[in-house]
């Protein structure tokens, strides 16, 4: 399955992401960077430990990232805007349409 990551929202100032961005993810591992805005580094980490389950069919309610009624999963990157100045993006995981 393929995977969209959108920024939904940023606490903060993000150098790199704006919200409505997106990250394409196919096949479960094969980060297309044709298809997706520019990638932060940082924000990879948070994706890191779910990536491959959320292509594989396991759902976020499953893994805890979402609530009982929705579909999509929610994550956001590790800066702590308060501390660094920088920005804190929310993202949304939902499998591809396409």
């Amino acid at each position: 399955m393929d995977l969209i990551v959108k920024v939904k929202g940023i606490k903060g100032t993000c150098p790199v992401y704006r919200v409505g961005d997106s990250i394409l993810i196919r096949e479960g591992y094969i980060l297309d960077t044709e298809k997706s805005s520019t990638v932060c580094m940082h924000s990879l980490a948070s994706l890191m430990p779910y990536y491959v389950a959320l292509s594989k069919g396991v759902s976020p309610q499953t893994l805890g990232l979402s609530g009982a009624k929705n579909d999509s999963t929610y994550l956001q990157c590790l800066d702590p805007c308060e501390v660094t100045g920088g920005g804190t993006v929310i993202f949304e995981v939902s499998v591809s349409d396409a």
